[in-house]
C-alpha cells in the first residue's frame, strides 16, 4: 500500500510502499477515505511533539475509512462500518491497524470529509470549553488564532455554548471566516492592541489559546477576576512564563490541558464529548469548516499551508 512517511526529522515526507497492517488483537484494520492534517503533525516532523517514534513511520493524526478486518476480541465493530479515529499517527496511508476502543461510528449524514475534520478539532474544543474551563452562557471567551484548526471550533462551540465570543486571527480575511463562525467581535492580531481591546469589550472570562508568546501575555492582563486560562499550543514558537503575581492578584486559574492524553487517563471523558458533538452535528449545529483538500501524493502541499498560515479550519486529505 501507499503511505506517506517520514524519514528524517525536519524532511518531508516521503511517499512509499508498504505493507498492508494486520489487525491485532484489540484492533481492526481501517481502508482510510480520508486524513486531516493536524499542527502537531508539524511538531512531529521537527521532532517537538510528546511522542517519538521510531523512524521511518507514517504520519496522520485523525481519520475517516471502512473497517476491514477485525482482530480477536474486538466486538463492538464489523466488517464494513464506516468510523472515525484519532489514532496519532498512520493516518495517511492506504490503511491502517487501529485499536477499536478509539474508533468513532460515522452517521451517515457525516461525509467523510467531516468525519477527518472532526474529532480533533471539535473534540479538543469541547473538552476544553466544557470539561476544563466550564464555560458558563453570559461568560466572555477569547479565543486566539480563532481561524485555525482547532481556534475555529472554539469560536464555533463558544456561541453554541452561549458565550459572547471575540476571536484573534491574522488578517481581515481569516476575521471573516471566525465572524461566519459565531464571532461576536474580531481582533486582528496584525494590528490590533489585544489587550486594550478585550478590557474596552469588558474583559476575558475564558481563553482559548493555541497560540502563546505576545498574544498570551496581552490576554493574561485583559483577563477578568477568577477568569480561566487554556494554553493548550504554542504556534508561535515561544512558550509562555506565568507571572505568578498576575495570577495571586487576580485569583486567575491556568489550566494544564493535553486532550489527547484522556484516551489513557480518562477515556470517558472523550466518548461523552464525542457524543454531544456528533449530536449537535446531526442537529444541524456544527458544519466543519474544510479550506483545502488533497490527495495523498501532495501532503507535503497541505503541512505547508499549515506551516504558513494560508490554511483555516481544516486541511483534508483524500486517500481512497
Amino acid at each position: 500500500m501507499k503511505a506517506m512517511q517520514l524519514t528524517d526529522y525536519d524532511q518531508p515526507l516521503v511517499l512509499r510502499d508498504i505493507p498492508v497492517p494486520t489487525a491485532e488483537a484489540g484492533q481492526v484494520t481501517v481502508k482510510i477515505h480520508t486524513c486531516g492534517l493536524n499542527f502537531g503533525d508539524l511538531l512531529i516532523i521537527k521532532g517537538t511533539y510528546q511522542e517519538r517514534p521510531q523512524l521511518p513511520f507514517t504520519l496522520g493524526m485523525e481519520i475517516c475509512g471502512t473497517v476491514t478486518e477485525v482482530g480477536a476480541g474486538v466486538t463492538d465493530l464489523r466488517v464494513g462500518d464506516r468510523v472515525a479515529s484519532y489514532n496519532g499517527f498512520g493516518g495517511l496511508a492506504e490503511y491502517a491497524a487501529i485499536a477499536a476502543d478509539i474508533c468513532v461510528p460515522v452517521p451517515a449524514e457525516m461525509s467523510d470529509r467531516d468525519a477527518a475534520a472532526f474529532l480533533v478539532a471539535y473534540g479538543t474544543s469541547h473538552v476544553a470549553l466544557g470539561y476544563k474551563a466550564h464555560l458558563r452562557p453570559g461568560e466572555r471567551l477569547l479565543v486566539l488564532g480563532a481561524s485555525g484548526g482547532v481556534g475555529l471550533t472554539a469560536v464555533e462551540l463558544g456561541k453554541l455554548m452561549g458565550a459572547e465570543v471575540i476571536a484573534c486571527a491574522r488578517g481581515a480575511e481569516k476575521l471573516q471566516v471566525a465572524k461566519a463562525a459565531g464571532a461576536d467581535h474580531l481582533i486582528n492580531s496584525e494590528t490590533d492592541d489585544i489587550r486594550d481591546i478585550v478590557r474596552a469589550l469588558g474583559g476575558a472570562d475564558v481563553v482559548y489559546d493555541p497560540v502563546g508568546g505576545d498574544q498570551f501575555k496581552a490576554a493574561l492582563r485583559a483577563c477578568n477576576p477568577e477568569a480561566r486560562i487554556l494554553p493548550l499550543g504554542f504556534a508561535s514558537g515561544e512558550v509562555p512564563q506565568i507571572p505568578a503575581n498576575i495570577l495571586l492578584v487576580k485569583n486567575l486559574t491556568v489550566i494544564g490541558y493535553y486532550w489527547g492524553g484522556y484516551s489513557k487517563i480518562k477515556p470517558a471523558v472523550l466518548t461523552d464529548s464525542f457524543a454531544q458533538l456528533i449530536a449537535w452535528y446531526q442537529g444541524g449545529k456544527l458544519t466543519p469548516h474544510i479550506s483545502h483538500t488533497l490527495p495523498l501524493a501532495h501532503c507535503n502541499e497541505g503541512l505547508e499551508l499549515l506551516r504558513t498560515r494560508k490554511a483555516t479550519g481544516k486541511v483534508i486529505i483524500e486517500i481512497g
